[in-house]
């Protein structure tokens, strides 16, 4: 019995996702060709590197085009006013495509919960959009680490609910985005509500999800550190302000790049090419420009989830 309602659960988890996906597909952006701009362009490192290009798979060297898929969570990856993919994410790929001599095509996929199967379906040859890479992520895909972060907590500007901790969201209403980390941690974190639970909004798209705590649907959100800093200082929207608890920074760990685990000669040229970029000093300038120096790696790995402290 136990067997079959597992057989249910995965039939109807399976579902989901791929009712998720095509949802996000049809909010699919246009494919945008990263260009680097004249002050990225200047960066020590960000030159055509030969033997870089010649570790590249041959689908890829034959096309000069590498498929990129991203989502909107600034400074990670977020678009201007005239739609133009802009952020942390939009500057490594447009290094990218200097150092390996292809095309690097970035498309927002339009949610969270299409990044993985966008990889999953060979849609895409990777993504570049910031998500948080765990054990139980690095089954379905390898994930290269290229920066740091850790999930803080948001609500309306002022805190007028006084909000310090995980716990004082028990019986209140939290946005998340849905299928992501910050879902999942909120859920387990209302299992362990002696009163009232969490009143768990998942919502596709994180703009949607901050919009719906700036005009109070919602009580707070659990969201990225980075992003939170960042929406912190740069307010945007419609609504009332938006304010992260920098005091609140639970599960530090990694944000990842996703590649299909049976391609791992890219997912090698890139981890080579993203060290190439650290050790030149142009992985730090970038992160520096959108104010995340301190989230900056040294050392770039791959599936390293399980060396970071458990919360």
């Amino acid at each position: 019995m136990n067997s079959i309602c597992n057989i249910l659960k995965g039939g109807i988890a399976t579902t989901v996702a791929a009712l998720l996906a095509l949802s996000a597909h049809a909010a699919e952006g246009p494919a945008q060709k990263m260009v680097p701009e004249a002050e990225l362009a200047k960066l020590p490192g960000v030159v055509f590197a030969q033997e870089l290009a010649d570790s590249l798979p041959a689908t890829i060297k034959e096309k000069k085009v590498l498929k990129v898929a991203t989502d909107l969570t600034p400074p990670i990856s977020f678009q201007d006013e005239g739609g133009k993919l802009i952020g942390i994410d939009a500057d490594i790929a447009s290094a990218l495509g200097v150092i390996l001599g292809v095309d690097v095509q970035m498309t927002n996929v339009g949610a969270g919960a299409a990044i993985v199967p966008a990889v999953l379906s060979k849609r895409f040859d990777m993504t570049l959009s910031g998500i948080n890479d765990d054990v139980e992520l690095e089954k379905q895909v390898d994930v290269i680490d290229y920066m740091y972060d850790a999930t803080t907590i948001m609500t309306i500007k002022g805190n007028p609910l006084g909000i310090a901790s995980m716990a004082d969201l028990c019986g209140k209403k939290v946005a998340v985005p849905v299928g992501t980390f910050q879902n999942r941690l909120v859920e387990a974190a209302s299992a362990k509500c002696t009163t009232a639970p969490i009143q768990i909004m998942s919502i596709p798209k994180m703009p949607d999800v901050l919009q719906a705590v700036r005009t109070g649907r919602a009580d707070a959100t659990v969201n990225g550190y980075a992003t939170s800093v960042y929406t912190t200082e740069n307010q945007t929207g419609k609504g009332v302000g938006l304010q992260a608890l920098p005091e609140v920074r639970l599960a530090v760990g990694y944000l990842g790049m996703l590649v299909s685990k049976d391609n791992p000669q890219l997912r090698d040229t890139v981890v080579a090419s993203l060290q190439h970029m650290v050790d030149s000093g142009a992985y730090e300038a970038i992160m520096k420009k959108w104010g995340l120096g301190p989230l900056a790696v040294k050392t770039v790995k791959f599936n390293d989830a399980a060396s970071m402290p458990v919360e």
